[in-house]
Formats: structure tokens, sequence, C-alpha cells
């Protein structure tokens, strides 16, 4: 199996060292061939790198990402389910290494589920905020 090991961090002041050694050690432990993806000072709307690498996941250069945790992944539970829920359905493997998640096994999709509850919870009470703010006062 062919990975993506992706890895972030949102500073300059902060290093991807921890993140890189763990996942590296888990892929050579797996057997997996892999190849490094990591974003440092990345921020909500720029993510290069994550967006070079969804491309390729896309285009099935890989069989999967690796990631150290979730939040390493997607900085919202809207954009995590999404795109799990796209990789789930081009049969793309998503691991999380830290929260002991791979989205292929029956345990896993369950938490998934989980996951996409809680951002409809999270978009509708969005919604609810939002349409608040808009009404004007009596």
């Amino acid at each position: 199996m062919k990975i993506a090991i992706y890895m972030r961090v949102s500073t300059t002041d902060q290093t991807i060292e921890n993140q890189r050694l763990r996942l590296v050690e888990h892929a050579e432990s797996q057997g997996w061939q892999y190849d490094l993806f990591s974003e440092v000072q990345s921020t909500r709307n720029t993510r290069p790198v994550k967006a070079e690498l969804l491309e390729k996941l896309r285009n099935h250069e890989y069989d999967g990402v690796l990631v150290f945790k979730l939040d390493r992944w997607a900085r919202s539970s809207t954009e995590l389910v999404l795109e799990i829920d796209e990789f789930l359905k081009k049969d793309i493997k998503f691991i999380s290494y830290s929260d002991n998640l791979d989205f292929s096994t029956a345990a896993s999709k369950l938490h998934f589920q989980i996951l996409g509850a809680f951002a409809e919870f999270e978009r509708a009470l969005i919604s609810e905020r939002t349409k608040e703010g808009l009404e004007e006062p009596n």
C-alpha cells in the first residue's frame, strides 16, 4: 500500500518532527510505501500542501493518507466529515495515528457517523445564530 503522510503545524515556532517520527515509524511497521507532506504556518484558508495532496488522492496516486491526529487534517468537524466521506466513497483510506482510527474498519465507520452528527449539529447552530443575528429587534 502506498500512503501519503500529512503533517501540519500552525506556526513557525512549532515543529513537525514529533509527528514525522511517529508516523514514519508506523508506516514502516505496516510495510507501507509512503511520501511525506508537511504544512507549516497554515491558515484556515491557505493550505497549499493539503490542496496538492487532495488532488493526488483524488487521482488515486495514493491508497490513503496517514495523519497524526484528526485536527492536523481538518480545522472543523464539517471539513473533516466532508473529506472523509469523499474518501470512503472513493475507497481511499484515512488513518489517524493518535486517535487510533482507520476509517476502513467498522468501529471507525461508527465513529465517523458520530462525527457526522456533530458536524450537522455544528452547522445547524451556526445557521440558527446567523438567522437570530439577522432578525431585527422588535
